[in-house]
């Protein structure tokens, strides 16, 4: 599963298997909390993610929802810039 960035304890991930289904989503993993993001709406569609890590992956989304869903549709990862 690549990662794409990693900020504050949060580590965004992305997978392209077979199984991998719309809407295009993004997997946040904190300690052992998880949480899949849609990225158009920004929306947490799964998960036991805290309130304020959902923050911060959102803030994050927000900053870098084109490159995220020109990843999905080219299925080609690349690292992103982690929250400041």
């Amino acid at each position: 599963m690549p990662e794409i960035a990693r900020f504050y304890g949060i580590v965004i991930k992305m997978f392209f298997k077979p199984k991998e289904h719309e809407p295009s989503h993004i997997h946040a993993l904190y300690g052992e909390y998880l949480g899949e993001f849609n990225i158009r709406t920004m929306e947490m569609i799964q998960g036991d993610l805290p309130k304020k890590a959902q923050d911060l992956v959102k803030e994050w989304l927000s900053a870098h929802q084109s490159e995220l869903q020109a990843m999905w549709d080219s299925q080609q990862i690349s690292k992103l810039p982690p929250l400041e």
